[in-house]
C-alpha cells in the first residue's frame, strides 16, 4: 500500500510514520504538512515529503496530484492554536477537511482515515461508557469541540456522496508521548509554566478541579489503531482510550509522584473557569476555558468495536502514559518537526562544527573577527524576531509556509553560527545583541494597522522587503567567513551551503512579495485573509 498522511509531523503524524514503517503491508509513505520536518531525522525520513496548506480551496488541486497512485489517505492536520483566530481555527480545521475529502475523491483513493476526537461527542453528566453511537454534536463553549463536531458533519456529507470510499473515523481520547511533551505545553501550559522544576522537586499536592475526569491513550497505539483499520479496510468510527480513568486523583499522583496519602487538593470548577478566561485574555496561559468545560462534560469512551473488529488493544495504561508525558514535559522533549520540536531548542543545522579545543592559528585578528562574528550574531538575533513575529502575523493567509521555512531556516543557523562562535572561544555577544533586540521592537511600532485593529496590506509588502535585505546581509557575512573557513575549522563547503541557503530563502521570500504587493494597494481583492 501506498499511504498519504496529511499532518504527519504531530504528535499522531509521528507515531504512525513508526507504525507503518514497520507494516510488511505498506509500500511507501507520502508526508504532508505546511511546515516540512527534518527529513534526515527518525521518524520523518521513513516517509517523502511534500507541503501543502489545506485551508485553502485552491489546496484540492495539489493535493488530488499529491494523492495520485495513493491506495489510502490518513487526515490528521488539525490547528489547536491561536484561540483568538476562530476563523483561521475553523478553515484550517473544517474547511481544510473538506478540502482533503474531495482531493482524496478527485484521486480516486478507495481507503480514507480521519482523526477524529472524543471532543466531537454530545456532553453527558455521568461516567457511563459511551458507543460510537452517542451523538455528535460537540460541547458548547469549546472551540475544539464545536469543530471536531463540525467535521463530523463534513464526512457525513462525504459518506452520502461518495458511499465506495472506506472512510474510517478514529475518536481517541487524550493521547500522550514523551515526544509530544514540549508541544503540549506550549498548546496549554505555556512557556511560563515551570515544568523543568518537576526534575528536581515534586510539589507534595496539586489544586485539581472537582469532577473531572479523562481518558488517555499513547500516541503508540492510536498509530496501531489507525494501520489496523487501513489496512482492513475498515468504514465508520472507533473509539479509541487505555482502559484506565483519569480523575483528578490520579492525575494529581502522576505529577506529585505520590503513591500513598491524598495527593489532589478539590477545588470547584465553576470559579476556575473565570481565572482560566482571564489569563488566556491576558496571554499568560495559551488553554482558554473551553478546555475546562470540555474535560467536565466528555463522555466515557466504550472501545469495544475496535477491540472485537479490528483486534486492537492498548498497550500502555493511561496513567503510565500521562507519566511518560510528564517526563517529557520536565526534561522539555520533542521530535524534528516544528510542532513537536523541543522546549529552548531551534532546529538544528546540522552544519559540522570545529573540534571543542579549537583555536584560531596566528596572523588572524582575533579582536576583529569575533566583533564581526558576534554582530553579525547580534543582527540574526533580531532578524530570527521578526520572521517568527512575521509568521505569526501572517498565519492565516497563504504566505505562511514560506514565512515560517525561512524562520525555521534562520533559527537553525543563528543556532550554529552562536555554537561556532562559542567554539572558537569567543564569548556571547555582551550589550549588541540586546541592542538590536529593542531596535528591532521599536522598528515594529510602525502605525500599519488600520484601526480597528486590521492589519495594513502594506505591512506585508514592507516586512518581506526588510527581511530580503537582512538575508542579503546574512549570505555576505557566509561570504566573509567562506575566506576563512581553514582558520575557523570548518569545512568550506558549509559556507558554500549556507550561500546557497540564503539564495533559497530569498527566493522564498521574493514569492510572499510578488503575492502580497500584487494585492496590497488594491480595493478589489482580498489580500489577507482569504474569502472562503
Amino acid at each position: 500500500m501506498r499511504i498519504a498522511i496529511v499532518g504527519a509531523t504531530g504528535n499522531i503524524g509521528s507515531a504512525l510514520l513508526e507504525e507503518l514503517h514497520g507494516r510488511e503491508e505498506v509500500s511507501s509513505l507520502l508526508g504532508i504538512a505546511r511546515r516540512l520536518p527534518q527529513q534526515d531525522a527518525v521518524p520523518y525520513t521513513y516517509a517523502e515529503w511534500s507541503s501543502a496548506d489545506i485551508q485553502f480551496p485552491e489546496s484540492v488541486e495539489t493535493l488530488t496530484e499529491l494523492f495520485d497512485g495513493a491506495d489510502a489517505v490518513v487526515h490528521l492536520a488539525w490547528l489547536i492554536q491561536p484561540n483568538s483566530k476562530r476563523e483561521l481555527l475553523r478553515r484550517v480545521n473544517v474547511q481544510g477537511t473538506k478540502h482533503v475529502l474531495e482531493a482524496a475523491a478527485a484521486a480516486g483513493v478507495s481507503r480514507v482515515a480521519v482523526a477524529s476526537s472524543v471532543g466531537a461527542y454530545s456532553p453527558v453528566s455521568d461516567d457511563a461508557p459511551r458507543d460510537e453511537s452517542w451523538g455528535t454534536e460537540g460541547i458548547p463553549g469549546s472551540h475544539y469541540s464545536e469543530d471536531k463536531a463540525a467535521q463530523e458533519r463534513v464526512m457525513d456529507e462525504f459518506e452520502a456522496l461518495h458511499p465506495d470510499t472506506a472512510l474510517v473515523r478514529i475518536r481517541p481520547g487524550l493521547i500522550f508521548q514523551s515526544g509530544a511533551g514540549s508541544e503540549i505545553q506550549r498548546y496549554f501550559a505555556g512557556s511560563l509554566a515551570p515544568v523543568q522544576l518537576l526534575n528536581i522537586v515534586r510539589p507534595p499536592m496539586l489544586p485539581m478541579p472537582r469532577n473531572i475526569r479523562s481518558q488517555a491513550v499513547h500516541s503508540r497505539d492510536v498509530a496501531a489503531a489507525f494501520a489496523e483499520a487501513l489496512i482492513q479496510g475498515a468504514r465508520g468510527a472507533f473509539n479509541i482510550a487505555a482502559d484506565d480513568l483519569l480523575t483528578a486523583e490520579t492525575i494529581a499522583r502522576v505529577i506529585t509522584g505520590r503513591e500513598t496519602g491524598r495527593a489532589s487538593l478539590p477545588i470547584p470548577l465553576g470559579p476556575l473557569k473565570p481565572l482560566v478566561k482571564a489569563a488566556n485574555r491576558a496571554h499568560l496561559l495559551p488553554m482558554d476555558e473551553g478546555w475546562l468545560q470540555m474535560a467536565e462534560q466528555v463522555p466515557v469512551l466504550d472501545t469495544t468495536r475496535a477491540r472485537t473488529e479490528l483486534g486492537w488493544q492498548p498497550t500502555v495504561s493511561a496513567k503510565d502514559a500521562l507519566a511518560e508525558l510528564v517526563a517529557g514535559m520536565s526534561s522539555g522533549a520533542g521530535r524534528g518537526s516544528a510542532p513537536m520540536r523541543p522546549r529552548g531548542e531551534s532546529p538544528h543545522s546540522g552544519y559540522p562544527l570545529p573540534d571543542a579545543d579549537h583555536s584560531l592559528p596566528e596572523g588572524i585578528d582575533v579582536m576583529l573577527l569575533r566583533q564581526y562574528m558576534s554582530d553579525h550574531l547580534a543582527g540574526a538575533t533580531a532578524g530570527v524576531q521578526r520572521i517568527w513575529a512575521m509568521a505569526s502575523a501572517f498565519e492565516d493567509t497563504p504566505t505562511y509556509p514560506q514565512l515560517s521555512q525561512v524562520a525555521q531556516a534562520i533559527a537553525s543557523e543563528h543556532q550554529w553560527l552562536s555554537d561556532l562562535i562559542q567554539r572558537q572561544g569567543f564569548p556571547r555577544p555582551g550589550m549588541t545583541a540586546p541592542l538590536f533586540w529593542v531596535g528591532e521592537k521599536v522598528a515594529r511600532l510602525k502605525p500599519y494597522a488600520r484601526p480597528p485593529l486590521k492589519r495594513s496590506p502594506s505591512a506585508l509588502v514592507l516586512e518581506t522587503e526588510l527581511m530580503i535585505a537582512a538575508i542579503t546581509a546574512k549570505r555576505q557575512g557566509w561570504e566573509v567567513l567562506s575566506d576563512y573557513a581553514e582558520e575557523l575549522g570548518v569545512p568550506h563547503h558549509v559556507f558554500h551551503d549556507l550561500i546557497a541557503a540564503a539564495d533559497e530563502q530569498r527566493e522564498m521570500l521574493d514569492e510572499v512579495h510578488s503575492y502580497a504587493r500584487s494585492r496590497a494597494f488594491r480595493t478589489d481583492r482580498e489580500t489577507l485573509t482569504p474569502q472562503l
